[in-house]
């Protein structure tokens, strides 16, 4: 009987073999594949159409409608069925990484489908009524006539985008499913920021109407044109901008009136199922949420002995939680809370950026082109937002990619981290990840705009190492601020998993993060918020250093002398965004050649 199963699977084709010919042949059909796959989901989606650079659908914004959401999830299954016409075993093998990661990802959406509810849609950090507006001012790029009546075109679609989303949390009520209620105070804080000032009430600007008259004030237009421009943004932001916010604030104020019982992922339907879902998409392991607790336990420890180190460099009389608290109070850690503070900030990340990017080449090969953008966190969100984040810059070249960092309160961003936070979202970490991923143009288009959590923030964190093994941070403060990030990362394995596994308060996430921590009050609040917003995401950073700092030290000691740091930063980098697996597949595969 056995006998006769592989006859007929050899029949079928699965004991062919392929030529290299063949190989390649078959690999470029598998690219056109992708490449309209990419294009038909890219199509009904006129936001990411803009993000990478595009200017098809100029005026509009995406839908979220319930018809929207099935069909995409039918063009999955349909790009699934299809990818599986093609013979595995008959590609290259960056052919055979393609087809692993798009099947990985279709999987993954199709099984997601089951938790489209779960999720907190609605957010103090990253919901429409904060993308939206960040969206136009940062994505929307307004270089002639036509682009400006695209934006307020697009300020149109306000009013149906909100209107959908809030049917969208609707129907996540119905389920029993509502945000935490530390959300609601700061969605309606931040979109009333979004209707002050012309045209709608009190002094100076509305950050809309502000950004609109700048983009458009820059055009070679007359006078007249710009005017009228001018005169009908006013009129829609008052007609359909404003409604949509002031709808959604009397929505939020509903909800906030009802009971919450939401308190993390555990607290959900079926939440323990959902928790490890999201584990398992976040850190593309199989590891557990015990497994998780324990090693980020494990990891404090360590970094904890690593900082007294520099407690008798510096020589600090005291225990370690003294010197915590010595430098969340040092004054002279931080800059003025001031415009010319602010300014002095952005401009010494530029000059760390700037001399760090000289020694480039002494740990990377391959050098994007892609030039980095450092930005202050616009006023209408830096109240909600996070500490630091990054923008990648678009497909085709003609955006750059944006490191913000929140300046809302300088005491949040210390002096002593500086030197980290660059290093993570600028150079060498996301901007150059991201860069070089989008540059990559051998590979298809999916593979050059997704990504793995684990991946990309794996390397982030790695990235603020990097730099300390070529001679940077040589001021020990600055050093023990790398640690202290790396640190907040260990801990952040140890209250994502206490919060929605091991059923910890707020209160006691937060206090967690106050003993083994030198972070302040509100960037620690700030932290364990957005932890319950979105299960398992903070767990992916130290899962995915840990798995690059494995291999490197596998591939040393398997090269030897014959062990280069830039070849090794080549095989991570210049597959784009992988899941851990793959990687570590990638790396054995470069050693082996290596020794050959």
């Amino acid at each position: 009987m056995r006998m006769i199963a592989i006859i007929f699977m050899c029949f079928m084709g699965a004991c062919a073999s392929f030529t290299q010919q063949e190989k390649i042949e078959n690999t470029e059909k598998l690219d056109q594949f992708f490449e309209r796959a990419f294009q038909e989901q890219v199509s009904r989606y006129p936001t990411w159409q803009t993000y990478i650079g595009l200017k098809t659908n100029y005026g509009k914004l995406n839908s979220n409608t319930k018809e929207l959401r099935e069909e995409a999830l039918q063009l999955v299954k349909d790009h699934l069925k299809e990818l599986h016409t093609f013979p595995y075993d008959g590609l290259t093998y960056q052919g055979q990484i393609s087809y692993k990661l798009f099947e990985k990802t279709a999987k993954e959406e199709i099984e997601g489908w089951k938790w489209r509810f779960h999720g907190n849609y609605l957010n103090h950090k990253y919901a429409w009524h904060s993308r939206t507006p960040s969206f136009m001012i940062n994505m929307h790029r307004v270089r002639n006539l036509q682009d400006a009546k695209d934006y307020l075109s697009r300020l149109k679609e306000f009013k149906r985008v909100f209107a959908e989303n809030i049917i969208f949390v609707k129907e996540q009520q119905e389920r029993g499913i509502l945000p935490p209620a530390f959300v609601y105070d700061k969605v309606i804080h931040d979109s009333k920021n979004i209707i002050k000032g012309y045209p709608f009430e009190g002094n100076g600007r509305s950050p809309l109407y502000k950004d609109f008259r700048k983009k458009v004030d820059s055009l070679e237009i007359t006078e007249k044109e710009k005017s009228k421009l001018r005169r009908e943004a006013a009129k829609i932001l008052k007609e359909y901008v404003g409604p949509s916010y002031r709808e959604l604030i009397t929505f939020v104020k509903e909800l906030k009136s009802i009971k919450k019982d939401n308190h993390g992922a555990w607290s959900l339907p079926q939440g323990d199922d959902y928790y490890r879902f999201r584990l398992k998409q976040m850190t593309t392991t199989d590891m557990t949420p015990e497994e998780i607790h324990e090693y980020g336990i494990k990891e404090v420890n360590r970094i904890h002995n690593e900082m007294r180190t520099i407690m008798k460099e510096v020589g600090f009389k005291g225990s370690l939680q003294e010197f915590f608290s010595y430098m969340k109070n040092n004054d002279d850690q931080v800059y003025p809370d001031s415009k010319q503070g602010r300014q002095a900030y952005l401009d010494r990340v530029n000059q760390v950026l700037s001399e760090i990017k000289e020694s480039l080449p002494k740990m990377f090969n391959t050098i994007p082109q892609a030039p980095l953008k450092v930005k202050a966190v616009e006023a209408f969100r830096e109240k909600s937002s996070g500490i630091a984040f990054y923008q990648s810059p678009s497909l085709y070249g003609n955006r750059p990619g944006i490191y913000y960092v929140n300046l809302y309160n300088m005491k949040d961003v210390p002096k002593y981290k500086l030197e980290g936070l660059a290093y993570h979202e600028g150079i060498p970490g996301h901007h150059l990840q991201r860069a070089i991923q989008s540059e990559l143009e051998g590979l298809p288009k999916f593979r050059r705009t997704g990504g793995y959590t684990a991946y990309t923030e794996g390397w982030g964190l790695y990235s603020e190492l990097i730099p300390k093994e070529f001679g940077f941070y040589s001021d020990p403060y600055s050093d023990f601020g790398r640690l202290g990030m790396e640190l907040w990362r260990a801990c952040r394995l140890v209250t994502d998993t206490g919060l929605h596994y091991k059923k910890w308060t707020r209160e006691e996430a937060i206090e967690y993060l106050r003993k083994n921590t030198p972070n302040a009050s509100l960037d620690i609040t700030k932290a364990i918020e957005r932890y319950i917003v979105n299960p398992a995401q903070a767990t992916a950073y130290k899962i995915g250093m840990k798995k690059i700092l494995e291999l490197r030290t596998l591939a040393k000691k398997e090269l030897g002398n014959r062990f280069d740091i830039r070849a090794f930063h080549d095989v991570i980098l210049r597959s784009g965004p992988v899941p851990l697996d793959i990687m570590e597949e990638l790396v054995r595969k470069w050693i082996k050649s290596s020794k050959s």
